[in-house]
């Protein structure tokens, strides 16, 4: 008997998805997938769920010319018409996801509750998509010639790459994706090599809707790869724009390679967040905010806290109250509902959190929870607070993908801004406070730097109606809600003479 998870009774629903021991990782119109075998492991026991054939050069070449073709088509439908499609894929999201959020649970290993939640914004986006298949549009505007009208047109940009990272391997496609549809644009998605299970799962429902409709299911292909195609994407010129969520260092890389050859890319890259709590803060907002802010994801999230900032006449109270509600986290199955908090992804993971706990140490840092990692099975370790070290220590200015919060001590507000904004990423940031003055700088040109500037909520929980990015080392993309549609669509001016005259620029006249 097979040692898969997928063939154990427990796990039977696995199938109900489509899937089974070993899956094919390319789809683009029909399955299959000529590269390598891998194994996607359950974070919480490291337990093999099930094998999926990646792709390899000839696949994704392959998909891309189905999808530039299958733009041919999707181009030309209307763009409320498009919309009722992704309203579609929205709707049978729905239909799936509580098994859908069961999966994300499995092979990524956040909470249940944050894997339905997961799915959720995928239809919440799609919804608001579906609105804004009806809205998108350039302004038209007085011309300073008679007889002359002056309008903006936008077009789509005809193929979106989208990448994704392990973290959120449903709700970051479905922004791209949805948003990518309704402007008229189709979508080659390759998603994290350690949650392939839950890209392939994913794109047998938006098949599904795209082929019951005869429309070609290239308009939403899939490439389940590496690094060889990750590459091959960033470089192709025929890719209109690459969306990559991911770090830092690899952005980097990427971005490099799609300026090279003067293509556009949406990056959305790392986060070092604060929270700041002033002395007039209200702790009963400040503590729950924090913890869900520093352990959510088992901090995994790019919005994760990573800082918090104390006035110096609250701090101790603070962390008082912060170690025993961190000691109230319920620590299990992700896939248990009354566990709030799961493993980190992979045991790579898992060493860097020490690594980095040892280095807190090394300059100056004391561990008042945690530090270590738990006795079960799986990729667990403790929620974890460190106090004492100095607002610029290095390991303080470093992102760390772990429950590591470090809380750190101000005594006013002009030099905790500039704390908050001396890290070199820039994507959530909070405050705490009643002061209204105090609240409007924060929110002005001398206050946050970053693109999620919160008031008395935490750094992480951003609703899909907002623009979601951030600035410097987080790559400047915007995706999501506001105007993010803009990203997805190219842009012309265009003047149309319906006089008899021919006024030129400048005055010129020809005689």
């Amino acid at each position: 008997m097979s040692t898969l998870l997928i063939n154990q009774p427990q796990y039977s629903w696995l199938k109900d998805l489509g899937l089974k021991e070993e899956n094919e990782g390319v789809y683009n119109g029909t399955w299959g997938g000529r590269g390598e075998v891998v194994t996607s492991y359950c974070p919480a026991n490291n337990e093999p769920i099930a094998r999926v054939r990646q792709a390899n050069l000839a696949d994704y070449e392959e998909t891309l010319k189905k999808a530039k073709e299958a733009w041919k088509i999707w181009a030309d439908i209307p763009a409320p018409k498009r919309g009722e499609i992704v309203r579609q894929i929205g709707e049978a999201l729905r239909q799936k996801i509580q098994i859908l959020g069961n999966l994300v649970s499995l092979e990524m290993g956040k909470i249940l509750v944050e894997g339905v939640g997961e799915v959720q914004e995928y239809v919440d986006i799609c919804d608001y998509a579906v609105g804004l298949s009806r809205m998108i549009g350039g302004p038209i505007l007085p011309s300073e010639r008679p007889g002359h009208a002056l309008i903006e047109q936008w077009n789509p940009l005809g193929l979106v790459g989208i990448i994704t990272a392990f973290n959120f391997p449903v709700a970051v496609y479905g922004w791209n994706n949805a948003i990518a549809l309704i402007c008229g644009n189709v979508c080659l998605w390759k998603g994290a090599p350690t949650t392939p299970l839950i890209s392939v799962a994913v794109t047998k429902i938006v098949a599904k809707v795209l082929e019951d409709n005869n429309l070609p299911g290239a308009i939403c292909s899939m490439t389940c790869g590496g690094a060889d195609i990750g590459t091959a994407m960033a470089k192709d010129e025929r890719v209109d724009l690459l969306s990559f969520t991911g770090s830092t260092q690899v952005g980097k890389l990427v971005s490099v390679m799609v300026q090279e050859r003067f293509g556009r890319s949406l990056l959305e890259l790392g986060g070092n967040n604060a929270i700041i709590v002033f002395e007039d803060a209200d702790l009963s907002l400040v503590v729950p905010s924090a913890l869900f802010a520093a352990v959510g994801t088992a901090g995994q999230r790019c919005t994760t806290a990573r800082r918090l900032f104390l006035h110096e006449s609250i701090h101790d109270e603070v962390v008082d109250k912060l170690k025993k509600a961190y000691a109230q986290i319920r620590i299990g199955n992700p896939w248990d509902a009354n566990v709030l908090y799961g493993p980190l992804h992979t045991k790579q993971a898992v060493n860097m959190f020490l690594g980095a706990v040892e280095d807190a140490k090394k300059q100056g840092g004391i561990v008042v929870y945690g530090g270590k990692t738990i006795d079960r099975p799986g990729n667990y370790v403790e929620p974890t607070i460190v106090t004492g070290l100095d607002h610029d220590a290095s390991i303080v200015h470093r992102e760390t993908f772990a429950p590591l919060l470090y809380v750190l001590k101000f005594k006013n507000e002009d030099e905790v801004y500039t704390w908050n904004n001396e890290v070199k990423q820039g994507l959530s940031s909070s405050i705490f406070t009643k002061d209204l003055g105090r609240i409007f700088r924060w929110l002005g040109p001398k206050g946050s730097d970053c693109g999620i500037v919160n008031v008395n909520i935490p750094t992480s929980g951003a609703e899909i109606g907002g623009a979601f990015g951030g600035e410097k080392h987080t790559g400047g993309g915007r995706e999501s809600g506001g105007d993010s549609w803009k990203q997805y669509m190219r842009r012309s001016t265009c003047t149309i003479n319906y006089s008899k005259d021919l006024p030129l620029a400048q005055g010129i006249k020809f005689q």
